[in-house]
Parts: C-alpha cells; structure tokens; sequence
C-alpha cells in the first residue's frame, strides 16, 4: 500500500531525456517507484494529459523574514517550487548582535524593500549566531523547503559594529572574527556565503550597505572559512563598476575570482544585461569562461525574462512621484486617492507642474528615480501596461511612447490615463534590465551559456515594485510553448524542467531531490502544460501590521508535492506544512 500513487503522466525525471508516460508512487515522503506500478494507494492523483515532474528549486530569494512568521512562503509556493534558498545579496538577519535589530531591518528595508514595520511586527529575533537562526526556522512549519546562505552585511556589523555602519575598512582581527562566524555558520549547516558589492543597494536611510566597501584583504579572509568544510556555495551581486565606471570591471572581477580560488568552491554571480552597458553581460561570461578553463567552477545566474519594476497606483513607485500635488495624496487610502486623481483639475494640475528630484525628499528612493524621470520621453518606450494574463515580451507598439504618438497626447499623460484604468488597478512593466532590443533572444543567449544557471526571482523581496518569484511558471511556459519570436529559441520541455530542478539541485549539492527517481524526495510537479500560465500582478495587504505586497497566481498546477504531501491542489494551497529545513551536508 503506497501513500499516494500519480497515475498516467508524463514523465519528466529532470535528467533531459524525453519524457514518457508512466506512473509514480510515493511512500514515506519518498518516490517508491516509477514506470508501471502495480498495487494500490491511501489516494491517487490522475495525471493523465499533463506532465509530472521533480519540484522547482530556486536560489535567489529573500524569505529570510517572511519565513518566520509565514508557513506558506507564497507567491514561490504557487509557482512550483518546492525548496528555496534565501540569504542572497549580503542581506540577512543572522548572526544577530543583541541591539542591532534596527541595523538589519533598516539593511533589509533599503535593499530589498520590505516594509520595516513588517520586519518589526514579524520578527522573534530569537536567535543569536547563524546556528540559532537555522534552529528557530527548523522549529517553524513550512510549505516548502527552506534553505539559508550566511549573509555578508549581518556578519560585518556582528564583528564591527558601528564601525561598520560607518563604512571603515576591517581590520586583520575584524578579518579573522568574521571568518570564524562564517565557518561556524558552515558547519551548522549554511549552504554557502553571499555578498553585495553593488552601489544600487542602499539601507533605509540612503546609505551604502557595510559590505559593499569590503576590501580584498576582508573578501579574501571570508573565502578562507570554507576550509575544512564540505561542499559548499559562494554567491555575489557586484556592478562591476563601482563608483569609477569600466575600467573598475576587470579588478572587480580579479577580486570574486579570487574569493571563488580560496574557498574552492561553486560561486555564482548575478548576471544581466544592463541598460547603460548592454555588452557588459558577454565580458562577465568571458571571464567566467576563462576561471572556468582554469579549473574554477564559476556560474553566471540569469534570469528568464526581463527585469524591471511596476508602475501603478498602488506601488511604491510611479511617474507621478515627483509631482508636489501627487506627493499630497499618495499616502491616501487607496479608493479616497483614485478619487482625487479622477479630478480633472487635480490631473491638469499634476500633469503640468514642475517636478522635484524624489532623492532630495526621499533617502530611501532608488537614486535612479530621478534619471528615470529625467528622461520619461526616452524611457517610456520599453514602458508597457500589463493584461491578464500579461505579456512580458511585448512589442515596440504597445509601448506608453508608441501609445501616446498614437493618441497625440504626452507619455506622462498616458501613464497618469492608464494607471487609472481598471479602476485603479492596472501596472505598467518596465523591464530595466535584460530587454535593450524589445525581445527577450539576448535572454535566451544568457540561458543558453553552458555557465548559466536560472535564479534572480527575488521571491519574498521588492513587495512593492517587482514580483519576479513567478519566473518559473513563466520560464516553463513561454519558452516550452508560446515563443514564437526567433529561430531556434523554444527550449524542449525535458530540458527546462532539468535546468529548474536537477542543475539546480547540482549546483547546491542536494543528493536527494531535484529528480524523479526511487529513493529521493518526492517533492513533484503534475502540471497541465495547456492551462499554465501565470496571472496578472495585483498588490495584497497580508505583511505584518498590515504591510503591502505585489503578488502573481498562476494558473495550471494540478498538485504540488512536498515529501510526497500535496501542499497545493487546483492552483490553491492546501494548508500542509510538510516542508522542512534543509542544511548542507
């Protein structure tokens, strides 16, 4: 007598060969067989016209918070995935040195924009050492599994303290302290080490993160700690050009490399392609191509489809937010605000004043905003409003500029008309990164990299300008069966369900899940590859003291295993919690 039996599917093992019909039994939370399965079972799923398939792991998140006080881990747990890594860009909320609360919220507000007063509201902080952070989550039920990285920022400011949030330079004792805490975080269990050396990341306040001045003598003492340690992972976000433009990228990169020759370990790097150096992206996988030569295992991390914020009434940023008159009634509730804006004085008004510079009124404003707004005209071109379901690679002549040519009207004119459509409700898509040409083929020559690997969806983080945690219900739809544009671009199924799972659960060093085999953890996918799609994004109020969030459904997920428990059913969860810490061997 099996647990479960899923009967009639398409066999996706997550090994790239094709996929065949048979059947898959589960016992003990683990798969028992798989073909032909005679016997019965306490139930059955029949998957009979859709594809079973191993759990989706993604490596790029930042539950670190909302893993404490949320069992479900959504939107992530809507979309497939079964186990999450968090702990990503040097932000994190462990080791804590008592009285350093308001350090890491005001780091983890600033750089991945999530609601202080959630953080506040949420957290226990019962835990000290990176040890204790990984025990109190084991102690918390989940949906799906949970995974943690040590963090660069929490561990400068255990050691250093305010010196740290000055930005000083680490002395060789601070060097050796910090190495000790990773290494003691290693050992309990932490899948690897991220850092952030990026110039966009700023705390709360408008300042650099502590780990972004980090020098080489501190990176290169962090690298030692993996010594003595099994496998493991380094990961970092770096610009590449830091405060001195180009000619930093080859130092820059001299220093990651280095740390990844230390610890002899997999690093994986943050890898996109940047509006103002398009080309950027070919010299990362350049010399990615050459540690790689050398002996190094060094990854770019790529995501499968632009990224970019959202603009709407209801998110944190829009076109308006540098007009005075906007500013007034931004904070209003939502339907007294959509009132005002309806006024045809107020819009006149609006639409013709002056604009401020956001970064002067606003420390934690991205210092971008106000670029962006110096050249609405330029930029509003890859500017596109969202149907349902929505179309993230849209062409040039649904843009707001080609909208606003068509209409004789202003671009800020038809951003402020189109953000009032659907009651308020509709989002403009700006894909910053990733669509310089108006299609997505340079993503599919960044996934196509043999060091490439999928991640970049941020699940848990920017709850009010991006929610990319949808990525994998997209990935696997658009670039399975709906692409059209570009010779040669469709990825065969059997390979995108491997490059979600079983690379992935490779590149963590999982033995036991990220394949459909006897023995592993049946953490499974049945999936209704007709029906998958992912839903437009819409903002909840569902954080801690009543905090805001963009999130994304999707639509064709049969079931959702986690250790052979269905924890989602129709698109819906199910309330279980079978989902577990995971730590590294």
């Amino acid at each position: 007598m099996y647990d479960l039996l899923i009967r009639g599917g398409a066999i996706v093992d997550g090994n790239g060969g094709q996929p065949y019909e048979g059947d898959l039994a589960i016992k003990d939370g683990k798969i028992a067989q798989i073909g032909t399965v005679d016997g019965s079972a306490r139930r059955e799923i029949d998957a009979k016209g859709a594809i079973v398939t191993p759990g989706v792991i993604d490596v790029h998140t930042h539950y670190d918070g909302q893993a404490v006080w949320d069992a479900d881990l959504a939107p992530s747990s809507w979309h497939g995935v079964t186990s999450v890594l968090m702990g990503n860009c040097g932000v994190g909320f462990a080791p804590l040195r008592p009285g350093d609360q308001d350090r890491l919220v005001s780091l983890m507000e600033g750089v991945e924009e999530i609601p202080g007063t959630a953080l506040h509201e949420g957290l226990d902080w019962r835990w000290e050492s990176f040890g204790d952070y990984m025990d109190r989550l084991d102690a918390i039920p989940h949906a799906i599994n949970v995974a943690a990285q040590i963090p660069h920022d929490p561990v400068r400011l255990f050691v250093m303290g305010d010196r740290a949030e000055a930005r000083e330079a680490a002395t060789e004792e601070d060097v050796k302290a910090m190495a000790a805490l990773v290494h003691e975080g290693l050992q309990a269990g932490a899948f690897g080490f991220s850092t952030g050396r990026t110039d966009t990341h700023r705390t709360s306040d408008g300042h650099d993160t502590p780990a972004s001045v980090a020098e080489r003598r501190e990176l290169e003492g962090l690298a030692s700690a993996f010594q003595g340690v099994s496998y493991r992972i380094l990961s970092a976000v770096s610009d590449f050009d830091m405060h001195d433009g180009e000619e930093r990228f080859d130092p820059e990169f001299d220093i990651l490399e280095t740390m990844a020759r230390i610890a002899g370990r997999p690093m994986t790097l943050s890898t996109m392609q940047r509006f103002l150096f398009p080309e950027q992206w070919k010299r990362i996988a350049g010399r990615i191509e050459g540690a790689r030569a050398s002996g190094l295992d060094m990854r770019m991390q790529v995501a499968p489809r632009g990224v970019g914020v959202l603009q709407g009434l209801r998110t944190t940023l829009n076109a308006l937010v540098g007009k005075p008159s906007y500013r007034k009634i931004m904070d209003l509730p939502f339907e007294k605000k959509l009132k005002a804006l309806r006024d045809p004085d107020l819009r006149a008004k609006i639409l013709s004043e002056d604009r401020i510079r956001v970064s002067d009124v606003d420390p934690a404003a991205p210092p971008q905003i106000d670029q962006v707004l110096d050249n609405l005209d330029f930029l509003s071109a890859r500017m596109f409003p969202l149907g349902d379901p929505p179309n993230y690679e849209p062409a040039p002549e649904e843009s707001i500029h080609a909208r606003a040519q068509a209409r004789g009207v202003d671009v800020l004119e038809e951003l402020y008309d189109q953000m009032l459509g659907d009651n308020g409700e509709t989002m403009i898509y700006f894909p910053i990164f990733n669509y310089n040409d108006g299609n997505l083929d340079v993503v599919h020559e960044m996934m196509s990299h043999p060091a490439a690997h999928l991640g970049l969806g941020d699940g848990g983080a920017h709850v009010g300008t991006i929610v990319d945690s949808a990525w994998s219900s997209f990935f696997l739809s658009h670039w399975t069966r709906d692409r059209v544009q570009g010779q040669g671009t469709q990825i065969p199924i059997e390979r995108a369900i491997q490059m979600m799972s079983a690379d992935q659960a490779d590149f963590l060093g999982l033995k036991d899940r990220g394949r459909l085999a006897p023995g592993l953890a049946a953490d499974i996918n049945v999936i209704d590859m007709e029906r998958l799609k992912v839903r437009r994004p819409h903002m909840i109020y569902d954080l801690p003291a009543g905090g805001r969030r963009l999130v994304q459904e999707a639509e064709g997920y049969i079931a959702t295993l986690v250790a052979g428990v269905p924890i989602l059913e129709n698109d819906q969860l199910t309330g279980a919690t079978p989902g577990k810490l995971l730590r590294a061997a």
